[in-house]
């Protein structure tokens, strides 16, 4: 362990903080012994408001990031502060980036653009197919796909980048050793198999709560150079994917199935919004300058008529041994 020791993890666990509070006191700080002397009531002083209600002390959470480091090393779970050169360079960028993000494989790497790629988890055949297809072609490019691991689109995404030779990488709204759902166990170690990764921002332990998914996806937009929304209903948690983009300043695109799509009411006022609609892979590619290799592609593991969609999910199903 380095200087730091527990620092970063005392900082994780400390209740109350926004993350922009946690990182200010990771960049304040270089060793633990300067952050365990402190109380609550100095804590408060550096980020200038009252923290949270109830009473803590930095002796209890210093043992709590000690059974994390514990739990950590026994799950194969590492940590990289956002201090550290090895800290994904573009999502230190935006505004409110976590202090420590876990990680199990690899981190990604810094100098490849990512492309995000997410959706909802009750998508129409034809959102399924463009999901699998656009990330599987990327990755085919060299260019890695993000998403979040969800049912739906997320998985599809994920599922399509292996088969386009990978990595891709998964932001989880829980810790790493909570994966969810756990239907997705198997593809999340698959992706770890093929030199990709699981990310977040939550120490050991930390189960899935609702609210801990619309913050994660900040994390998903925020390592990307761009998000691709393939198919959202109007409250779709995509749409919060969609205006971190936004807001974090990357490039922002709808995909044409999701824009016809009977349920993708949320893609259409994006395209209306002004954000650009993408029909393949290589529209991606072009926006981005870069040219696209030539080869022969894969085909899907679909049939060739896209119009069915019901023939066409079930054909996804057997093709790719999904249940949902």
């Amino acid at each position: 362990m380095d200087k730091r020791g527990l620092l970063d993890l005392m900082i994780c666990r400390i209740p109350g903080l926004s993350a922009s509070e946690r990182v200010l006191l990771g960049e304040k700080f270089d060793r633990e012994d300067e952050l365990f002397i402190l109380s609550k009531r100095d804590i408060e002083k550096i980020i200038n408001r009252p923290a949270a209600r109830n009473a803590w002390n930095m002796e209890d959470i210093r043992s709590q990031a000690e059974r994390d480091a514990a739990a950590a090393r026994l799950r194969g779970i590492a940590y990289v502060p956002i201090v550290s050169p090895d800290y994904p360079p573009l999502l230190r960028e935006i505004w409110d980036p976590p202090a420590l993000l876990f990680y199990r494989g690899t981190l990604p790497p810094p100098d490849r653009p990512l492309a995000a790629v997410v959706g909802t988890r009750r998508p129409g055949a034809q959102g399924l197919a463009q999901a699998y297809a656009i990330a599987r072609d990327l990755a085919a490019e060299g260019i890695p796909v993000v998403s979040g691991l969800a049912l739906g689109i997320d998985a599809m995404a994920h599922r399509g980048a292996l088969e386009g030779g990978g990595p891709t990488w998964a932001v989880l709204g829980s810790a790493l050793d909570q994966v969810y759902p756990a239907s997705n166990r198997v593809l999340a170690r698959r992706i770890l198999e093929t030199g990709g990764g699981l990310l977040s921002e939550y120490p050991p332990g930390v189960g899935p709560a609702r609210w801990r998914f619309p913050a994660r996806n900040r994390i998903i937009s925020g390592l990307a150079r761009g998000s691709l929304i393939v198919e959202a209903p109007l409250r779709s948690g995509a749409l919060i994917t969609a205006r971190f983009a936004l807001e974090q300043g990357r490039d922002l695109w709808v995909s044409r199935e999701g824009v016809f799509s009977s349920q993708g009411e949320g893609c259409r006022n994006l395209a209306e919004e002004g954000a650009g609609i993408i029909a393949s892979a290589g529209d991606i590619l072009k926006e981005w300058g870069i040219p696209e290799r030539e080869k022969i592609k894969p085909p899907l593991p679909v049939g060739e008529d896209l119009s069915k969609g019901t023939a066409l999910a079930l054909s996804l199903a057997r093709s790719l041994n999904i249940t949902w």
